[in-house]
């Protein structure tokens, strides 16, 4: 029981980013209907991000995490203002191939700048564990919970709470009429998706000091992104929350009791049977973001 216990904790610290890319990535999907395969991307520019401030700028720890997140905001409301807006009212499959290049050239950037050798993030938390009880916990990784679970909260109040979220959850119902009752669509989509891309260059920060950072530690990121979506179902936010939490959770069960060789196929094998028993998702809601 301490060792499950151990493993379901270690799977919620997990899972807890793996909901921050899923949010960002469904919010994306649901609102602006892009297929964002960029969004590993992101990922990665937020793990660099917090590289750079931290050993070139020399910056503290905490200012070098927000840093990152602002820079993922600022890149991916460009990256919709500039590539994705001419393309409104195109075919699915066009922006798509859009994203495909942005994935590329973003991939390629990071490689030229940094070459393919991974990097490790210094972070000032004592490697000492701590012991609750029968379980022990990096200090890192509750910090990388907590902050998630925070950067959650303030999505879901975002979205729930504000007058911003109630325009994008009408965009996301029925875009036309949004635009009829006066919201502005175009800021709307540059919004969500920079805001999408802040969440998901928040988990790279978060877990950039807990792995290595190197140039497609994106293209596994987003596979986990887009199983969270399909996981808790297309536009739903609590949905997506309890994805990537699953998944954490599923992942750490599937490399304890079977095989570390096997934690990314657990993740895919629930995706499988989800796909063939549930394809809405297990937690889907309708016309909803939610």
């Amino acid at each position: 029981m301490e060792t499950f216990l151990q493993h379901v904790v270690n799977g919620l610290i997990l899972g807890g980013t793996y909901a921050l890319l899923g949010i960002g990535l469904t919010l994306i999907f649901g609102i602006m209907n892009v297929v964002n395969f960029a969004h590993g991307e992101f990922y990665t520019l937020g793990a660099y991000g917090a590289f750079l401030f931290l050993s070139l700028l020399d910056t503290n720890f905490f200012v070098a995490l927000l840093g990152a997140i602002a820079l993922g905001i600022l890149l991916g409301g460009a990256c919709e203002r500039l590539l994705l807006r001419p393309l409104l009212g195109e075919s699915i499959e066009t922006t798509m191939l859009v994203m495909i290049a942005v994935w590329i050239a973003m991939q390629n950037a990071e490689l030229l700048a940094w070459g393919g050798v991974a990097q490790s993030i210094d972070h000032p938390f004592p490697q000492a564990p701590l012991i609750l009880g029968p379980i022990s916990v990096a200090p890192l990784r509750l910090f990388v919970f907590g902050t998630a679970v925070l950067l959650i909260l303030g999505a879901h109040l975002l979205i729930h709470r504000t007058r911003l979220g109630k325009a994008m959850r009408a965009t996301f119902q029925d875009r036309e009429t949004a635009a009829l009752m006066g919201v502005d669509i175009h800021g709307i989509h540059t919004l969500t998706f920079a805001f999408g891309s802040g969440l998901a260059a928040a988990a790279g920060t978060l877990l950039g000091p807990i792995f290595v950072v190197y140039p497609s530690m994106g293209d596994l990121a987003a596979l986990k992104a887009f199983s969270v979506v399909i996981l808790g179902g297309l536009g739903n936010f609590a949905g997506a929350t309890l994805g990537g939490l699953l998944l954490g959770i599923a992942e750490e069960l599937g490399a304890g009791y079977v095989s570390s060789g096997y934690r990314d196929a657990v993740g895919f094998a629930i995706i499988i049977l989800v796909l063939l028993l549930r394809p809405s998702g297990l937690f889907a809601r309708a016309e909803r973001v939610g």
